[in-house]
This record gives C-alpha cells, structure tokens and sequence, in this order.
C-alpha cells in the first residue's frame, strides 16, 4: 500500500473488491436505467447496443485507465493531480473543470433522485393505479413543496454515507446495494421478457440490424458511454487516489465494463421489452426520452398483474443505483474541498451539502414556482445537464487526453499500470489515446452543442 502522505488523513478503500464495486455503483446509475433504453430504443436497437459495447471496450477503456492511473499515481483528487506536472494556468484549467463538474452534477442529480424515492413510496403505499394517472408526474413536478421534500431527504441520505467516510460510508453501502440491485434488475427484466408479445422487443434491442445503423447512433452511444462510465466527473481521479499500488487497474476496468455492461442490458431487458408488449410495439412510445421511466412504466405495471410489486422492485432498483452514483459523485466533491483547502470531512461534507442545496433548489422548483425562469430558454434541471454533461465533461476529458499526450507520457502511464496489471490491451490504449480519442471527444462536444441549437436532434 502507498504510504505517500497527504495534507490530511486520506481515505482509502480496503481492497480492489470495494473499489470495483464503488466505481461500478458510480457507473451504474441514472444513465443506465433511465437514459440507456430510450436511446438504444431510438438509434437501432441492438445496432446501437453493439455500437455502445465496442466503444466501452476502446475509448471508455481508454479514459477509466487513464484517469484511474493518474489518480493512483498523485494520490490526489483531479486539481492536485493536474498541479502535480505544473503550476500554470492550463493545469488549473485542468483540474478545475474536472473537478466542478461533480459539484455541478450532484444538485440536480439529487432532485432525479428525489424523483425516484418519491415513486418508490407510492408503489409501497399501493399507489400503482394514481402513478399511472397521465397528468401524474407533470402535476407532482409541479408541486414545489412535495419536490423540494423529496430532493432533500434523497440529499440527507447521500450526505450521511459520505460522512461516514470511504470505508464505512462510501465501500460498505456500495457491497450491499450492487449485489441487492443486480439482483432486482434480474427479477424484472426475467419478468418483462415473459410478457405476451415482449420477444419482439427483446429481439430488436438484442439483435443489430445494419439497416438500422446510422451516423446518430455513433454520436449517441458515445455520448451515453461518456455519461454512463463517470468519465470526466473527477470520480475516477478520486477513487484512483484511494487505491493502493497493488490493485489492478487493468482487471478492474474490465470488472466495472462488465458491470456497466450487465446493467445496461438488464436495464433494457426491462424496459423495452415491457413497452412492446403494452404499445404493440409502437416506436413513439419506446422513443418518449426520460418521461419513458416516469410516466409509460406505471402505465405498464399498472396494467400487469402484479404490477405493484413489479414497481417495487424496479423503483428500489433505480433508488439503489441513484444512491450509489450521487455518493460517488458527491465523494468526489468532498476529496476536492478536502485535498485543495486542508478540510475536514466534515467541513468539506457541509459544503458540499450547501452547495446541493442551492443549486439542487432552484432545478427542484425549476418545473413549479420557478418554472418562468430560463437559462438558454432551458429549465434550470436541463441547462445544468447540459452545462456539465454536453460542454465540461468533454472538455475534462480532452485536458486528460493532452495532459498524457503533453506532458506525463504514455511510459509514465504505463509503469504506473503496470505496478500491479499485464496491461494486455496497451496497445490498443497508445493508439487510442494517440489517434482517436480527441477526435471522439470533440465529436460528442459539437454534436451536444448542435443538438441544443437544433441543428440535429439527439
């Protein structure tokens, strides 16, 4: 274990098991289970699906290892790490960016999970039929208090898992919910899959038809393998620092792919499936976007036999995987305040709460009494969404991408890898990172971009 010493006494995980399983809770999150089956759903299918596999195996390989090695190597959080080969005004660039992005994240983060937790308390109360009302979800938005309720206690349950620190907080709740949520989501998708008229779904997300296939789909699966994977959210700088130089990167990336991967089926194991058989397969209700988990399933589960149990299930599902990536987003923010101002955690862990609070308020009332206020002509939800996802963390990831390419060296990298790893795929890693990951990366920029100016729908 590294002993490099640090300003403060700094968290670590006990072992490779709790750091796969942290990073693969941070991994696993909204983009899995709310954003994956809309957009496989919408670009192909199981064209789609192949293409987002084959990018996570390259170019999100690439980017986990990278971060992850920068952060073992440091043993800092992003700002630290990208000071540690200069002083200068693009290494803060650098870092910064980096690391805002979880502080920008986590806020709105916490009112989709404010959502969920909200679902899952009405499914618990027998409210399957109210949740399936048409005006349901617009009309509980719109209400201030009820949302601002529920975006605080889903905040309040985030804040004390961090505050009991790496181990105890951030390690010990990842062990018990990933297993608990792998394990829901085979129960659900099993249970989708079997509904009458529901093969015909599993065989247009499973099986890739060519003719399905266009440029879309490319820009699409990047983009969700980028949200999906917590590239460029500071995340992995900062579960890389809390690792020791005996874990392997290498074994453990392909572990969190895998995870990531399982989930990303599961998730449209159940959901795409389940919308065939209750539209017929009408591809205006698979293609509805995010309103596709608040407002079509209900109607789904309301319609299935046991659809209250179903809800349950699925909704504690999704509580689960919102629990784990906003702890892991917010872990983040945390290590920041307590690397670059010498912080206590619970000084850093009370910032962090402030700020969610205030940014998380204003997307919370953002669709009722603050509904007329626009940034961008967006909702305060949807431009810090498109603030971070679309403009930041792409331009975190290039930082990354120079930072090695300029500075610290692919033999830097690769010795650091290599304390613990056989590095099998280096050579894939060195000509990725050498000749397309820039080119990925400012694809998925301009093509957010153009996509809120409306030049290309998303």
């Amino acid at each position: 274990m590294d002993k490099t010493p640090s300003p403060h006494s700094r968290g670590s995980f006990s072992g490779r098991i709790g750091y796969v399983l942290a990073v693969a809770g941070s991994a696993v999150g909204l983009g899995n289970i709310w954003r994956f089956p809309y957009l496989a759903a919408r670009y192909g299918g199981g064209m789609f699906l192949l293409t987002y596999l084959i990018l996570m195996v390259t170019f999100g390989y690439v980017l986990i290892v990278s971060e992850t090695a920068l952060g073992r190597m440091t043993r800092k959080s992003p700002v630290g790490a990208f000071r540690t080969f200069g002083d200068s005004l693009p290494f803060h660039f650098g870092g910064w960016i980096n690391a805002v992005v979880p502080m920008l994240i986590v806020p709105y983060y916490c009112v989709i999970g404010g959502w969920v937790l909200k679902y899952l308390f009405e499914y618990l109360r027998g409210s399957a039929q109210l949740l399936s009302g048409d005006s349901y979800f617009t009309g509980f938005i719109a209400d201030s208090l009820q949302v601002e309720f529920w975006f605080l206690l889903f905040t309040a349950l985030v804040f004390l898992v961090i505050l009991a620190g790496v181990k105890r907080g951030v390690e010990n709740v990842t062990k018990v919910m990933m297993p608990v949520l792998v394990l829901l989501a085979i129960c659900v998708a099993a249970y989708s899959v079997t509904r009458p008229g529901a093969m015909e779904g599993v065989k247009y997300f499973l099986i890739p038809n060519f003719q399905d296939f266009s440029w879309m789909t490319v820009v699409a699966a990047m983009g969700q393998m980028f949200y999906s994977l917590s590239i460029a959210m500071g995340v992995l700088y900062t579960y890389g620092s809390y690792i020791g130089k005996d874990v392997d990167i290498e074994k453990s990336t392909s572990q969190v792919e895998l995870f990531d991967t399982a989930i990303a089926l599961l998730a449209g194991l159940m959901i795409i499936p389940a919308v065939f058989a209750f539209s017929g397969g009408d591809m205006a209700t698979l293609q509805a976007g995010p309103s596709l988990t608040f407002i079509t399933l209900p109607k789904i589960f309301a319609s299935m036999g046991v659809g209250s149990l179903v809800g349950i299930a699925f909704f504690l599902m999704f509580l689960f995987a919102a629990l784990t990536s906003a702890i892991s987003i917010m872990e983040a923010s945390v290590s920041t305040f307590q690397d670059e101002f010498h912080l206590s955690r619970g000084k850093s862990c009370l910032i962090m709460v402030a700020v969610s609070l205030l940014a998380g308020s204003a997307s919370a009332l953002g669709f009722g009494v603050w509904d007329h206020v626009r940034l961008l002509g967006m909702q305060f939800l949807d431009f810090f969404d498109f603030l971070t996802n679309s403009i930041m963390m792409p331009l975190g990831a290039m930082a990354t991408c120079f930072l090695i390419l300029r500075v610290v060296g692919f033999q830097r990298i690769q010795e650091e890898v290599e304390l613990s790893s056989a590095f099998r795929r280096k050579k894939l890693y060195r000509f990725f990172l050498k000749y397309l990951a820039l080119i990925c990366i400012g694809i998925i920029l301009l093509s957010s971009i153009a996509n809120v100016l409306g030049w290309i729908s998303l």
